[in-house]
């Protein structure tokens, strides 16, 4: 039975609000992040990656840097362009991409339902992102970025959804730069809020779609507070965390590619004649090679393109993480040809999401005389039956397009 409930949202004023939004903090980079919060001093971005208000040689794990985004988000609440809900609410959150629609719910998940498995992982997380985001919360004392997860829904929870939206204004309605649209709708009668409440109590299982280390981050703040108050209740807010739950069966999963800058050493002819020992390989002169279907993925060395077919013993009888793609390429490329034992800490392997166009692949390699490896994504069914049998996906398995944006809702931990 999973525990969901409503909340007061920190939540810019409508006219505010597509400018406020911006892309969660792990997905640009500091320089992208610069030049977006230059562009827009409105730009959460000033909140989520306060680095970019310092020069490039103030490293962003710098005290300064965390003190800076607890004053910038205090600066727009009290220039009124974030103000807090008065009542508890859910929220519906919509993203058109591409004529897609996909619907959520935003609210708090429990800190105890991820201790208790009820919320379910597939990734491990690396410690210091980890440190990065529980310094960022204890400074904002405050989620700033929902945690994406989806579950299987209710039948009568997708009816409710669609009703009220159908009766109901959006209080944001705005297309994005990237062309998707966001519209978010409030929930605050009671009767409603309950509602909703009852029927998450039907849903057994949550699963971490992506944010893994705000999940993780969240409950180690949760956790520490509570020790820091020994007489709580488990009501404040600080036993829960900012979320949006989806139906499953409605997102979208693209692959998470693969760029290695060297060869380990070998000549680019001794390299490819390692893979036929697993992979049925086919020269594709001319243009970039996507892959169409499992246990398939195309590669950029040397000027070419290739498409690789895992030979069929090499997934046959294996256990479901060893059938992924992405754990093929490790097990079979990665580590043992070109030296990549840990590819969550290897600073010579680059992960690149799948809205990248593949010839950007190709620039990159081309950059270090390395070699790109284009993956098929991952299904939503292969996540969800790895994160309930308790196992654990290589790093960067999947990425989730359209991303969530940031700074539409803020769950403030007091």
């Amino acid at each position: 039975m999973a525990v969901f409930q409503a909340f007061q949202a920190l939540r810019p004023v409508p006219e505010k609000a597509a400018r406020i939004a911006a892309l969660p903090y792990d997905a640009v980079n500091r320089k992208e992040a610069y030049q977006i919060g230059k562009d827009n001093p409105d730009s959460f971005l000033h909140i989520e990656r306060a680095e970019i208000d310092f020069s490039s040689e103030v490293d962003a794990y710098e005290e300064c840097v965390y003190k800076q985004a607890k004053e910038n988000l205090q600066k727009m609440e009290e220039k009124g362009v974030l103000v807090k809900d008065s009542k508890k609410s859910f929220y519906i959150y919509e993203l058109t991409r591409k004529e897609k629609t996909q619907t959520g719910i935003v609210g708090c998940s429990s800190i105890d339902d991820y201790e208790n498995g009820i919320i379910k992982k597939h990734e491990l997380t690396r410690e210091d992102k980890e440190r990065d985001r529980i310094r960022h919360m204890e400074a904002c004392n405050a989620n700033t970025s929902p945690v994406y997860l989806a579950c299987n829904y209710p039948e009568e929870l997708l009816v409710f959804l669609n009703s009220w939206k159908e009766t109901h204004d959006a209080v944001y309605d705005f297309v994005a730069e990237n062309k998707v649209r966001h519209r978010v709708w409030v929930i605050e009668d009671a009767e409603a809020v309950m509602k909703i409440t009852e029927e998450f109590k039907k849903i057994s299982s949550l699963y971490i779609a992506d944010g893994h280390h705000r999940a993780a981050s969240s409950v180690k703040v949760g956790l520490e507070k509570r020790k820091e108050n020994p007489d709580y209740t488990g009501k404040e807010e600080f036993n829960y965390f900012l979320s949006v739950v989806f139906p499953e069966d409605q997102l979208t999963i693209l692959p998470y590619h693969r760029i290695i800058t060297d060869l380990n050493n070998l000549e680019e002819k001794a390299f490819i004649g390692s893979l036929k020992f697993n992979f049925e390989l086919m020269l594709m002169p001319g243009f970039p090679c996507k892959p169409v279907e499992k246990h398939c993925m195309g590669m950029y060395t040397g000027g070419q393109w290739y498409h690789l077919k895992t030979w069929e013993d090499v997934y046959v009888n294996k256990d479901r993480v060893s059938q992924l793609d992405v754990s093929i390429l490790q097990n079979k490329v990665l580590r043992p040809v070109l030296g990549i034992e840990d590819p969550r800490t290897d600073q010579r392997i680059r992960f690149v999401g799948g809205n990248v166009k593949l010839r950007k692949l190709q620039e990159i390699a081309d950059e270090t005389g390395g070699v790109a490896f284009v993956m098929y994504p991952t299904s939503m069914e292969e996540l969800m039956e790895i994160a309930e049998e308790g196992s654990l996906m290589p790093p960067k398995s999947t990425w989730f397009e359209p991303k969530l944006l940031s700074g539409l809702f803020v769950h403030q931990l007091v």
